[in-house]
């Protein structure tokens, strides 16, 4: 649900002028609602904050492109009422996007994100793909778990992997959720944190 706001005021203009001052958001995306009318107060009003979530990000997103001068291709994608959105980014600048370890990306998922959350109460799940490489990312986490549980069940010790963010570390703890003969538990602080794989005792 977009952000909504109740407002007495004299007149729509001035609806709106406080509308966004309290949402902190432009006027031409207020959408003013009146409710009723109370002679010695003045109009009651709905503010809500009308706008395509999705659409608001994409946009976002193509004039960080823009300004950097780089020519692309960007898709945005939304499930069900808006509650996940979800952009692809493409150009021959996927690298310089991306990042060293995807910290460029990251990023810029941060803002799209932070952007959004400024429209609506609800959570909202925003993700940013550039050149799919979160998609070959994934794969590549995947295996490692894989490769690094079988190995531990093997020597019944454990390995720490390589420090990973949030999203990195979801995955891995979701591929062997169900491993019978490991677990897993993230260790560390901030850009130290990593996961361990762990024996588990029979």
């Amino acid at each position: 649900m977009q952000k909504k706001i109740e407002i007495v005021a004299k007149n729509i203009e001035e609806a709106t002028q406080k509308a966004v001052e309290e949402l902190h958001i432009s006027s031409e995306k207020i959408f003013i609602n009146v409710l009723g009318e109370n002679i010695e107060e003045g109009l009651n009003c709905e503010a809500l904050v009308d706008i395509n979530l999705a659409l608001e990000g994409k946009k976002y997103l193509e004039n960080i492109l823009k300004s950097l001068g780089i020519i692309y291709k960007i898709e945005a994608r939304s499930i069900g009422n808006e509650e996940q959105i979800h952009y692809l980014i493409d150009s021959y600048e996927n690298s310089l996007l991306i990042g060293v370890k995807g910290k460029t990306l990251e990023a810029l998922q941060l803002l799209v994100r932070t952007l959004i959350s400024t429209y609506t109460k609800e959570h909202v799940v925003v993700t940013l793909d550039i050149g799919g490489y979160k998609q070959n990312r994934a794969k590549q986490l995947e295996i490692l778990a894989t490769k690094t549980a079988k190995e531990v069940v093997r020597t019944k010790v454990e390995i720490k992997l390589p420090h990973m963010n949030s999203y990195e570390r979801r995955i891995v703890h979701e591929k062997l959720s169900e491993w019978h003969d490991v677990y897993t538990e993230s260790e560390g602080e901030g850009e130290e944190r990593a996961i361990v794989i762990k024996p588990k005792q029979n």
